[in-house]
């Protein structure tokens, strides 16, 4: 059953981020008053945007990346730039720890490089 995060334009300009199997279905629930606390204080207008995931919990995960972004990300990802998409859809799958890792071992051939190289070496 796949998996949706979506992207909705809230009154006040507001932009909100969800979860649901079915985006339509969702999005009348939000337009009828009965969705996030959020919707019911700024109704939504439309759905921007929405991405398919396989699983529940790369959806989640996916959700919790968008929501962090700033603002003007957010309106760049709802218009659909491909390089910010591609960056948060990027390792989605890995666990926190797996990631912190590959960072790490990324970080490590850095210095290494700049190292044999004779230049100072630069975090990620």
């Amino acid at each position: 059953m796949p998996h949706f995060v979506y992207m909705l334009r809230c009154a006040g300009n507001r932009i909100y981020t969800g979860y649901a199997v079915d985006v339509e279905a969702r999005f009348a629930q939000h337009k009828a008053g009965k969705g996030a606390k959020f919707t019911r204080a700024f109704p939504p207008e439309c759905i921007l945007r929405f991405f398919e995931l396989e699983s529940h919990e790369l959806a989640l995960r996916l959700e919790a990346r968008i929501k962090k972004l700033p603002r003007p990300q957010k309106e760049l990802l709802a218009a659909g730039d491909k390089a910010l998409t591609d960056n948060l859809l990027a390792g989605l799958s890995e666990t926190l720890e797996e990631r912190d890792s590959r960072i790490r071992r990324a970080n490590r051939e850095k210095e290494k490089v700049e190292k044999e190289k004779g230049e100072k070496p630069e975090s990620l």
